[in-house]
């Protein structure tokens, strides 16, 4: 295979590959409004307490996925346009947006190796919150834990030790007392959750090194192409069939002006112009 044709191979998977990308981001900006938005995760925000540590992990989540959306679609878009271009600068700013959102979802991956639970610690306890003000004071949190009950189709918690098994039967009466138990719904939800972004984020980082490898593959082929090409030995996007470079002489000659032409054409031959008249004289 020449290097042309390697050439030509790289760029069908630069784009290609610019498609699976913008497509990753779209699905990145869909995951994180759906984070921000949905109505799981919303619930629990409008009813966190000020001291608790759900909205603030809340939004960092919203705004990291809207960066790495934000980071996918910019590179993808940089990528194609410098593989139809043959831009080097553009490549170079695919290349550096590849690696940006690469290095952000490893450093994401290690935090929730470091800290598996965090987010669902901080969703339980809310609940437990709300669940315990609900008790002590009805009329002031009923209507938040209701709005939980309804979202998760869930009702109360296993009783604590030293709580009156009357309490929770009044906050779940008649059928939602058949239902599910809170903590077990919110515990689910959350894992089928995380096992939606850790596919996204798997994909990601196999995605991520592909594009960087033939991202930097194509900007030393342009670059080449192009020191190549002022030599006139190898053109990254060969000429056109049939095509001949203009010699020096028929430039020089085109490249006068048609005044000049014309007082040669009103001067006519003579003594200057005809070799014959030289002889004679």
């Amino acid at each position: 295979m020449g290097p042309r044709r390697r050439v030509r191979v790289a760029k069908c998977q630069m784009l290609v590959t610019s498609l699976f990308v913008l497509l990753l981001g779209l699905l990145v900006a869909t995951m994180a409004a759906l984070t921000y938005y949905g109505a799981h995760f919303a619930v629990f925000s409008r009813v966190s307490p000020e001291e608790s540590p759900y909205p603030a992990l809340h939004r960092w989540a919203f705004s990291a996925g809207i960066s790495l959306a934000g980071l996918l679609t910019l590179g993808a878009l940089l990528s194609a346009a410098a593989t139809v271009r043959e831009a080097g600068g553009l490549m170079a700013g695919g290349f550096l947006c590849f690696a940006l959102v690469f290095c952000a979802l490893v450093q994401g991956a290690f935090w929730s190796l470091r800290h598996p639970t965090q987010v669902e610690d901080a969703l339980l306890d809310t609940y437990d919150l709300v669940f315990d003000r609900a008790v002590t004071s009805p009329s002031a949190r009923r209507q938040e834990l209701a709005a939980i009950h309804d979202t998760f189709l869930c009702c109360g918690k296993s009783s604590p030790p030293g709580l009156p098994g009357g309490v929770e039967a009044g906050l779940c009466p008649g059928p939602q007392a058949a239902t599910q138990d809170c903590l077990q719904g919110v515990r689910r939800f959350l894992r089928t959750h995380g096992h939606v972004a850790a596919t996204l984020a798997g994909v990601g980082l196999v995605t991520m090194v592909y594009a960087m490898l033939l991202s930097s593959f194509l900007w030393f082929a342009i670059r080449a192409g192009r020191c190549l090409d002022r030599r006139g030995t190898y053109a990254l996007r060969p000429r056109a069939h049939g095509r001949r470079p203009p010699e020096p002489g028929s430039f020089r000659r085109s490249a006068r002006s048609p005044a000049l032409h014309h007082l040669d054409h009103l001067r006519g031959p003579g003594p200057s112009g005809d070799p014959r008249l030289l002889q004679d004289n």
